[in-house]
């Protein structure tokens, strides 16, 4: 899996959500505004043509965006993982530190991580150290502030 960039089913149906929303309601939406204001006279001074124009491209931008990651994305459902005895991708995992203070962390794909949420991308640096890793094993994380030594203490994955 070290290749694919592995997303939830959850995230994948929120990739699609924001692009649906964008293609079906947002765009055509501003088209309508653009046309609108294209039919206003001058457009070097009309600040809904031009401010109009402006927010078509971030939209067409990112709708670009999204589909060429909807593609690059590999559907791994966690609840169906096999080995529920080890860390692997769409696993809950709590971990302490040298100093007993607990956190939980969910592995899962770059497009759906959220660090203060306790969602951390599988492919960060904390994630790689607990891959593979079973309860009550040691691994240590090189951090720019050094290295830490995380316990893992439980694992969890959905129910199926």
């Amino acid at each position: 899996m070290s290749d694919a960039q592995p997303i939830t089913p959850a995230g994948f149906a929120a990739l699609r959500q924001r692009y649906e929303l964008l293609f079906s309601q947002e765009r055509p939406r501003l088209v309508e505004t653009i046309s609108w204001a294209a039919g206003n006279g001058d457009r070097s001074e009309n600040g809904d043509y031009i401010y109009g124009r402006k927010k078509l491209r971030e939209i067409d931008r990112e709708l670009t965006h999204l589909s060429r990651r909807m593609k690059a994305v590999k559907v791994v459902d966690p609840s169906a993982q096999g080995d529920r005895s080890r860390a692997w991708f769409g696993a809950t995992v709590t971990i302490a530190d040298e100093d007993d203070k607990e956190r939980v962390v969910t592995l899962i794909g770059e497009d759906e991580a959220d660090a203060s949420a306790g969602r951390i991308s599988w492919r960060s640096p904390l994630a790689r150290a607990l891959r593979g890793a079973a309860v009550s094993d040691v691994r240590r994380v090189d951090l720019p502030a050094g290295g830490r030594d995380y316990e893992i203490v439980a694992i969890a994955y959905p129910d199926p």
